[in-house]
């Protein structure tokens, strides 16, 4: 795939995790080593254009979507009602872009998951004039006396080339798959305070790899989907089962833990993340979780023994208090079962002997990890906090797997 250049009347919109999030896609198909679509000055011009905008984004980011639905009426209901997460995930994913626009390898592998994704909220290729028009105005706005006709475009032409990657990622992936795959829930299993296991059967066939994480959508809060990872690798029956967490305030995860019952039907988005079992290089593997992360940990671990344990795996589960330490029997049950597993624990807040101190400091302890991979998957901070203490202890940047925070499709290498 090579990055065409066209006018903003060309360009493409997108609809993002909650509802759709006006910006860019990707192809099933990995894009081909491609020339930068723009020149250094005009990448220097948007960056500039961008650190002017930036104290007002959260401001720039409403004016956008007001216009966008008053101009253009029926992309409103591709969104979902409440518009605030929506609005961070739009901030978010042009930041990317334009920390990307220099990298069009890695953009273009970025504009590829934005455009498969986008396919569940129905965006289509008439659909991106609109948000490019409306993109541009709101930046024209707020970046007020510093916006310039060259500014304007090379704006242009950055949106034009990721319009174009989005568009034909989504049109391929179009050939290939259903863009939704409705899933009837078979069992549901409270797991302690505020956590269930659902476990769901998809009505048609769904292919995904261990440690890959899902969209999921309920017919209570229509157009609003949450990320989750199956905690299991593919099985013959094709089930898949979720730990989901009721967050404070999470429509989503406290529809699935609190409200939903064996018999719903839920959605499912096609399967997204790079975190799986081929992408690691050492026999030897590190994996670390946190809370509800457990879950595509325990999947790659089941990958591990279905590949017939070909790998030594050191898995550290992480938690605050003891009681908050979730799986950590289930995994040594598991550790039971298979020489290769390694399981300890790490508590931070509580003194239990034996297990006691932050995962930074217990993968410290119990390294160094340079001749592993690394996947790490938890609470954002935890996992921002491990890679740091990996990283110092030697492990290559390349060779530590997760998945960006809370906007899974913003994945990038």
């Amino acid at each position: 795939m090579r990055f065409r250049i066209r006018r903003p009347a060309d360009a493409p919109v997108d609809p993002h995790p909650e509802g759709p999030a006006p910006v860019p896609a990707e192809s099933a198909v990995e894009p081909e080593a491609v020339e930068p679509p723009l020149s250094a000055h005009e990448i220097g011009l948007i960056r500039a254009s961008v650190s002017v905008v930036e104290p007002l984004a959260a401001d720039m980011t409403v004016y956008f979507y007001a216009i966008l639905f008053a101009r253009y009426p029926e992309v409103r209901p591709m969104f979902p009602p409440g518009m605030d997460t929506q609005r961070g995930r739009l901030l978010r994913a042009l930041l990317r872009i334009v920390d990307l626009v220099d990298d069009p390898e890695n953009l273009g592998r970025f504009c590829g998951h934005l455009g498969r994704d986008h396919r569940k909220f129905g965006a289509l290729r008439a659909h991106f004039p609109a948000v490019g028009e409306c993109l541009l105005a709101s930046l024209a706005r707020y970046a007020g006396p510093a916006w310039t006709q060259d500014i304007a475009a090379a704006w242009t032409k950055a949106y034009g080339a990721v319009a174009d990657a989005m568009i034909s990622a989504a049109e391929q992936d179009a050939d290939e798959r259903p863009a939704v795959w409705p899933a009837t829930i078979v069992r549901l299993v409270p797991c302690g305070p505020g956590i269930a296991e659902v476990t769901l059967r998809p009505h048609i066939p769904y292919e995904h790899a261990a440690g890959q994480f899902v969209s999921v959508e309920t017919p209570w809060h229509p157009k609003q989907w949450r990320y989750y990872s199956p905690a299991n690798a593919p099985r013959e029956d094709g089930t898949l089962t979720f730990h989901v967490r009721a967050v404070p305030g999470g429509a989503v995860s406290n529809a699935l833990v609190h409200r939903a019952a064996v018999g719903d039907v839920i959605h499912l988005g096609a399967p997204m993340g790079d975190m799986v079992l081929d992408a690691a290089v050492h026999s030897d593997l590190l994996c670390v979780a946190g809370g509800t992360g457990l879950a595509p940990m325990r999947a790659l671990i089941e990958e591990v023994a279905r590949r017939g344990g070909r790998h030594q795996v050191n898995l550290f589960l992480g938690a605050r208090t003891g009681a908050e330490l979730y799986g950590m029997d289930d995994m040594l049950r598991m550790a039971q079962r298979h020489h290769w597993l390694t399981v300890r624990g790490a508590i931070s807040d509580e003194h239990i002997p034996g297990i006691q101190g932050s995962l930074p400091q217990v993968l410290a302890e119990f390294g160094p990890w340079y001749h592993h991979d690394a996947f790490l998957s938890g609470p954002a901070p935890m996992v921002a906090s491990a890679r740091e203490a990996l990283t110092f202890g030697g492990t290559s940047p390349d060779r530590i797997h997760y998945d960006p925070f809370d906007t899974p499709a913003l994945a990038t290498p």
